[in-house]
Formats: C-alpha cells, structure tokens, sequence
C-alpha cells in the first residue's frame, strides 16, 4: 500500500482559515475542481416548491430519479443504482466485490485504494509516465493484465492528469479483462466536462459488457457536493441484484431526489457550463503552453496538470503564495508517482482565472 501524504483538499477551508486567518468566503478554490458557475439556477428558484416532500419518505425504488438519469446519462433506468455520493457507491461496489488485488491506475484519488484495504484487498499501482504526457499506453497497459487481478479501477478523466481513455480503447481493456474474469470500475466523476464526452464515457458500454461498473456523481459538474448525490450504472444484473439487497433502503433524501431530477433537467445550465469550461480551458492551456515556468498537459477535463520548470519555485512555495492572495491551488506532491514538481489547477470564471495567473506569471 503506497503512503498517501497530508495535504489541503478543496473541502480544508476552516482549517486553511485557521493558519492563513484568511476567511474562507474569501478563498477562490481552484482546488475543489467545482463547477464555478455554482448551483443550477432552476435547483435554486425550483427546490422550495418541493421542500414539504421531507415530510415522507422517499421512493424505494427512486423510479422517477432514475429515469431523469437515464435521460441525461443514456443508458437503461435499469441499470442504474442511486447513492449518497460517488464515494459512498465505491465503497458498497468494492464491499460486495471484494477483491483481493486490484489495479489502479496512477497517479489517482487515494479513496479507491483506502476502501479496496478495508475491504481486505491488496493494491498495485499502473503509473501513468510523464514522458507519454500521462496519457495510457493501451498495449502495455493490457500486457500487465493477469489472472490474479479481480478488479481495475479507473479514473476517466483521471484526476490529477486530466488524461482519458477513449471508450473504443475501453472496449479493448474490457476485452482484455473477460478473458481474466476481472471487474472494471470507471469512475467518471468529471467526464461531463470533456468536450468530446460521447467519445469518453464508458455507460453506453455498460449494455455489452457485464464486468463494467460505471460511476459519476454531482459534486462537480452539478456544484453540489453537500447535495451528496451520485449513481452507478451497470448492466451486470447480478451484481445489481447483490448491490440492491446489500444497499440501505434510502440511499439518498427525498430532498436530494427531488434535486436530482431538477439539475438534470436544467438544459440551458448544462451548457453554459460546458461553454464556458471549453472556452477557458483552451485560453489558460494556450498561455502555459507558451510558458519558460511550467509545462502543462493537456486538459481533457476542468482542471489541468502544470510541471513546474523553474527551479527557484515547488509546489508548497506556490501554494504559499497563491493562499496569501487568496486563491487555493492544489499542491500534487502527496500524490503518487507525483512530487513538488507539480500543481493542479481546474478552471474557474474568466476574472479569477486572469488573477491566478497574473500571481503565476506563465
């Protein structure tokens, strides 16, 4: 098990308020990788109409939730599992799983590895390179694959790096996978910010493959974190059937089902927010690109992934001096196959952006 380092996350903000004795209203986190247009604003003026829906309980079965999903995301209602968050599905997948060895892919969000140990499992990593731009050798990649490995876990877009797999490579790791009876669980907690998303997302392979589990939540895309509403979609209906016996009879509020399918819905939010993450995610690329002081790769998702070329700086200095101008950026030295030699930033409005790199100076 690799040692994962203390570190500010987007969610650190009394403990950041507490040493900096900045007031954290104050922080423009582009650490969090949060939609920075905020809530949907037809959730905002629409959610009060439904407030008295706490009063009962919610709908076993999440019926009407589901197909709002289903709309949205493509894919059968039937396939689709509702949960208290991503994070809170990752962990009942891996507990009804329960792998021995799993692989992941690296450098990643440490949750995947924490709930495969509890669960008794072992973990080894598959390193992204710099030298490949952090992006996934496909052959190689499927040339480690063994018959001891139950399960992969894939972050896509993967966060830090912002690289992804496109589905029809995904088709050929899931190939890959049959032939070793091995899961594959894609976390897809940012792909609704790629540009090219139909040629991303895994959940229209859920209806071919049976060893494919697919999760997304809204934390991001949806700026709803506290909300703590995400989904699964899987075509495996016995692991569907394990999931719905094992699960909680209400994952989820009435109040956040209700929210749901409001944000789902909200057609015109949707796409001012894939309108404006295009837009500021090729301006802020093409000025580091141009940059002597960092390196940056290529952002598929909302946030990017900069190496840091000059010598005088590390990502704890740049940390420094960005939270003293009140602007958290995300120092990526804790994870793994990472060091100080590289930060994280997603992209915010166009204002915030222009004030983190007047501080960054690429």
């Amino acid at each position: 098990m690799l040692k994962h380092k203390d570190h500010f996350h987007g969610s650190d903000m009394e403990l950041i308020e507490k040493i900096y004795g900045i007031k954290k209203e104050e922080i423009v986190s582009f650490s969090a990788n949060v939609n920075p247009l905020g809530i949907s604003p037809k959730l905002a003026s629409d959610l009060s109409d439904h407030v008295h829906c706490i009063e009962t309980y919610p709908d076993r079965e999440y019926s009407d939730l589901r197909k709002a999903i289903s709309s949205y995301a493509g894919c059968d209602p039937h396939y689709i599992i509702v949960g208290n968050g991503a994070t809170e599905l990752i962990s009942l997948f891996i507990s009804v799983t329960a792998p021995k060895r799993a692989l992941i892919l690296g450098p990643t969000y440490s949750e995947y590895e924490r709930e495969i140990t509890l669960n008794g499992g072992r973990t080894s990593y598959y390193p992204l390179r710099e030298e490949n731009d952090f992006t996934l050798q496909i052959d190689d990649f499927i040339s480690k694959l063994t018959d001891d490995i139950d399960l992969i876990v894939l972050c896509n877009p993967n966060n830090p790096t912002s690289s992804v797999i496109k589905n029809r490579d995904m088709r050929l790791i899931l190939d890959a996978c049959k032939v070793h009876d091995i899961y594959v669980m894609v976390d897809e907690t940012y792909v609704e910010f790629v540009s090219d998303e139909p040629l991303v997302t895994s959940v229209p392979l859920t209806a071919d493959y049976n060893n494919l589990i697919v999760l997304r939540g809204t934390s991001k895309f949806f700026a709803s974190p506290g909300l703590r509403l995400g989904y699964a979609v899987t075509g495996n209906e016995d692991l569907l059937k394990e999931i719905n016996q094992k699960k909680n009879p209400w994952m989820i509020s009435s109040l956040a089902e209700e929210a749901g399918k409001i944000m789902f819905n909200d057609i015109e939010y949707i796409k001012a927010t894939k309108d404006l993450i295009t837009s500021e995610k090729k301006r802020l690329y093409d000025i580091f690109k141009k940059s002597s002081v960092f390196k940056p790769y290529y952002p598929n998702a909302n946030f990017m992934l900069l190496q840091i070329l000059d010598k005088n700086e590390d990502s704890h200095s740049l940390f420094d001096k960005c939270i003293k101008q009140k602007l958290m950026i995300r120092d990526c030295s804790t994870f793994p196959f990472l060091s100080d030699r590289y930060i994280r930033i997603c992209f915010m409005k166009p204002s915030d952006n222009d004030r983190l790199l007047e501080v960054l100076r690429p």
